[in-house]
């Protein structure tokens, strides 16, 4: 039965789209009009630096940093010409086109990157990954354009169902369907939402995208100029109905009037029987606050996450890494042994982060510290019931045992920003660490600047512009401190507060 519910907000230059599980804020995907998401996109490129050390190539296709890409990644020139042409080398002749089909093949690991691309080529790739921190996008030559029920991928020989169609029979009975539906060049993956569907829909769907690689191809022939885009990803309002309205969702409700009617367009377009699930919301108030959903935004993304029995979680997201550590906090078991109660409570933090995971898309190398177990059948149950957690997520994950130090490895597939870095920047004040020199540091550390240039400052006085906070911990409890440079340094030393200034910075100045 659909429970679901997708929400979606759409502001002055930027949309939300939110997904509620039972009623439950499970995802969050932020797109800001000037800051789209490049994902899906496809340019022609060109290649500004081969690395051959790296077996990779930097290829600029107008963003501001350059995108990475893999030889692995690489499909040759020659290939990608001949799917270009195919009408004009198709005469009739199937035995000609099987041996096209033998020589196509991917770029192995090994081939030398020189070998296939050079500078200043142009090449059509498509983005797989979006720029992360201070890294560029990822790019591929192996195009995949998602449909509503099928994933085409036009350089690729390969026929494939979603693993997440259990049913054997259902599974077989598409494959079949796609067998018949395939076009003479090209692969096609069934995608989920397809389980149940008919030929017909899944023909129209095969056509729809042959036909957009068709036009992919005719503009790349017309502008031989790089970089510049060839297909753009749809926008964030599209992309939710085409990938996100399953089964399992009941209703889309949508709060501009304007996007309402551009997604009635599009779901009738294609999907029609769910053309009466896409609502538009009318209320006085902000639909994520007619929903309760800002609140549930701010809690979910404090860094430290509260548990239901009393302990927590506390998520430290770093640049090489993402640490997670659970703590009881005030979770004594309820006369429970203490073992008893560690078990319990890392019970509690493995759904809590299987969820937080996914919400705030974490992604990369992850460390789990969970509380230290004992007995090894613990240690086996949690990470048993982690792993059903994360069978949930829709992204990559991978996860090795839990240590004897109760610490779990694991990685999760990272195609954009998390939610954390799109949301939040680094402070300007700590400069991101989090910390600032203690007001005593400051103080002592002024001091010994005095030490150092008093002999070159003029006058008999010397001056200190430091923060109000500073100034008032010289006056309070570095008092002495102050005192006894003065008399040592035979120099008046009069404070300055600047209110202007950082709590670490100051300067001297002599009169």
């Amino acid at each position: 039965m659909a429970n679901d519910t997708i929400v979606i907000s759409v502001d002055v230059g930027e949309t939300r789209v939110a997904l509620i599980e039972d009623g439950i804020l499970a995802e969050l995907y932020v797109e800001r009009e000037r800051d789209r998401s490049p994902v899906g996109s496809i340019y022609l490129g060109k290649v500004t630096r081969v690395l051959p050390g790296m077996q990779a190539a930097f290829v600029d296709i107008g963003l501001d940093r350059a995108a990475f890409l893999h030889v692995e990644d690489v499909i040759p020139t020659t290939d990608l010409d001949r799917l270009a042409n195919k009408d004009d080398d198709d005469n009739g002749n199937d035995n000609s086109n099987g041996a096209a089909k033998k020589k196509r093949g991917r770029v192995t690991r090994k081939t030398p990157i020189r070998d296939v691309l050079k500078e200043g080529q142009q090449i059509v790739v498509q983005v797989s990954k979006g720029p992360i921190s201070t890294k560029g996008a990822r790019v591929t030559s192996h195009v995949s354009l998602p449909g509503r029920y099928v994933v085409y991928m036009p350089t690729i020989e390969h026929v494939g169902v979603s693993k997440r169609i259990g049913n054997d029979r259902e599974r077989r009975r598409l494959r079949e369907v796609i067998d018949s539906c395939k076009p003479p060049s090209g692969g096609l993956i069934v995608r989920t939402v397809a389980a149940g569907l008919t030929k017909g829909g899944l023909k129209a769907d095969v056509g729809y995208l042959v036909k957009t690689w068709d036009d992919i191809l005719e503009k790349q022939k017309k502008l031989r100029r790089a970089p510049t885009s060839l297909y753009a990803e749809l926008d964030i309002v599209c992309r939710t109905a085409r990938d996100m309205f399953t089964e399992s969702v009941r209703k889309i409700i949508i709060d501009d009037a304007e996007e309402y009617g551009r997604l009635k367009k599009f779901v009738e377009d294609f999907m029609p029987e769910r053309a009466g699930d896409v609502e538009l919301y009318e209320g006085g108030d902000p639909i994520m606050d007619a929903f309760g959903l800002e609140d549930e935004i701010a809690r979910a993304l404090s860094r430290k996450v509260p548990l239901p029995s009393g302990g927590y979680l506390i998520i430290d997201q770093a640049e090489a890494l993402t640490a997670i550590d659970v703590n009881t906090g005030r979770f004594t078991g309820k006369g429970k042994d203490v073992e008893e109660t560690i078990f319990q409570t890392n019970l509690e933090a493995v759904k809590e982060i299987g969820y937080q995971l996914r919400f705030r898309n974490i992604g990369g190398l992850i460390v789990l510290d969970f509380i230290d177990m004992e007995r090894s059948s613990h240690r086996e149950k949690v990470y048993r019931a982690l792993l059903k957690e994360l069978k949930k997520d829709k992204s990559k994950t991978t996860a090795v045992r839990i240590s004897e130090l109760g610490l779990v490895e694991m990685t999760r597939k990272r195609t954009r920003e998390s939610l954390g870095r799109t949301l939040y920047e680094p402070c300007f004040f700590c400069d991101g660490t989090g910390q600032l020199m203690s007001k005593t540091t400051v103080c002592h550390e002024i001091l010994r600047q005095i030490r150092r240039e008093k002999d070159s400052l003029p006058g008999f006085k010397v001056v200190v512009n430091a923060h109000p906070a500073i100034c008032d911990m010289f006056q309070r409890e570095e008092k002495k401190a102050l005192q006894r440079a003065s008399a040592r340094y035979a120099r008046q030393i009069v404070l300055q507060a600047r209110k202007d200034y950082h709590l670490e910075q100051f300067d001297l100045t002599g009169q």
